[in-house]
């Protein structure tokens, strides 16, 4: 039995190992690029070229990000986000489990890139039973090969990479206040600007990129030029593992050419659960506006058509919602989830989430007033953009999108005290 994850198809009875790894063509691009000494311009330029985007939400393009760091300091950081803890996305979790060395090698290849002497790999908490353990198990393979460490492969070029697990905080996952974290500190997002790239770890620049993004680099790495890119269809470049999770038949993660029809994902991920008919999708974790399915079904996975409809790519947490569904309930949950997260720094992130999980508890609980709705509007609107970090526009973006498709339904529930749905 085989599993496919990032491009590469791996046996299970031991798929995290460096010798299946390396019978995969695995550390071929690092040798390359150390025993040839390449440039780290070319190198950067190869990833911007290539189009590879960020992966664990913002779809920043990975190249343009590695060239803002000033090649001039001394004393470079590259920090890997393995800390995924958005509502509904599960792929980075599976790489770490079975492909490590696909992150180690994509971390090797981005520091040197970016002149970095020092890497680490921030895991999330939740993840210290596996995935941390054998991520450690990996890193330790490696440095006994000599592709970390001291003098890597007799080139004097030397680079270390250290991992490290939060506490399940998931304000962490925004990239400076896992800056903060790693300093020791408590996890909470610092003011921008300055930005990591200029000021970032221990005061020095520093590149941080997520999981998914750094394993798909050495593929990258070895194959010719737009090679990645063609991979993706129409317009769109590169792949992307969508985190399939709700009311389907077969939930797993799925790794896709970008701009394929949502259509096709659905049916590779066996359809609605029960024949039932699509009433909603999420199509990015739980942070992102949430879109009708008659009008999911019209899109492509991919930037532009997500943001067409509404929505936003995100993390690729795509969570279906059949028929069945109250969306009120969903709200609520969602709501909860924001609230207990927020780091409290700031006011209308820390005062309004508690704002908008009271109402939508009220309304939940048969208390709600039609002025209840308006006010979650007025709530969200002076959350979003007002905050140091994104999370309170995770908090707000989907109230105002659930309010915009599904307002029948929380107008029904304020006015007959119970849900549209069985």
């Amino acid at each position: 039995m085989n599993i496919k994850l990032c491009t590469e198809t791996f046996n299970l009875n031991n798929p995290a190992s460096m010798e299946t790894y390396i019978s995969l063509g695995g550390y071929e691009a690092w040798k390359k690029i150390v025993e040839r000494k390449s440039s780290k311009l070319e190198i950067i330029n190869k990833i911007k070229e290539s189009g590879l985007r960020g992966k664990g939400g913002a779809g920043f393009l990975t190249g343009l990000k590695w060239s803002f760091i000033p090649q001039q300091a001394k004393q470079k950081y590259l920090v890997c986000n393995s800390d995924e803890s958005e509502p509904g996305t599960c792929k980075d979790r599976d790489i770490l489990r079975y492909n490590p060395h696909a992150i180690i090698e994509g971390m090797l290849i981005a520091s040197y890139a970016i002149g970095a002497s020092v890497a680490y790999n921030y895991l999330r908490g939740e993840f210290l039973d596996e995935q941390w353990k054998v991520f450690n198990n990996a890193l330790e393979e490696a440095y006994k090969n000599n592709f970390i460490g001291k003098n890597i492969l007799s080139t004097n070029i030397s680079i270390e990479i250290y991992s490290l697990i939060g506490a399940g905080a998931y304000i962490v996952g925004e990239e400076t206040a896992m800056l903060e974290s790693i300093e020791g500190k408590r996890g909470m997002p610092r003011i921008k600007p300055p930005f990591p790239a200029i000021k970032g770890l221990f005061g020095k620049p520093t590149i941080i990129n997520n999981t998914e993004t750094l394993a798909s680099i050495p593929k990258i790495m070895l194959n010719n030029e737009g090679w990645y890119k063609d991979i993706g269809i129409g317009n769109s470049e590169g792949i992307k593992i969508f985190s399939m999770s709700g009311h389907i038949n077969k939930p797993n993660n799925y790794e896709i050419p970008l701009g394929t029809p949502f259509s096709n994902l659905l049916k590779l991920s066996g359809g609605v659960l029960n024949g039932n008919k699509l009433k909603a999708v999420i199509p990015g974790g739980s942070s992102v506006p949430v879109i009708k399915g008659e009008d999911m079904m019209m899109t492509t996975m991919d930037y532009p058509s997500i943001a067409k409809a509404g929505s936003m790519l995100g993390s690729g947490g795509v969570i279906i919602m059949d028929e069945t569904t109250c969306m009120v309930s969903v709200l609520h949950r969602i709501s909860r989830f924001y609230y207990s997260e927020s780091c409290g720094q700031c006011t209308p992130c820390r005062e309004g989430t508690g704002w908008l999980h009271k109402i939508l508890s009220n309304i939940l609980n048969g208390k709600g007033t039609l002025n209840n709705l308006d006010q979650l509007n007025k709530i969200a609107n002076q959350i979003e953009g007002h905050c140091i970090c994104a999370l309170g526009d995770a908090a707000a973006m989907p109230v105002r999108s659930f309010l915009k498709h599904f307002w029948h339904e929380f107008e029904y529930y304020v006015e007959k005290k119970e849900s549209m749905v069985s």
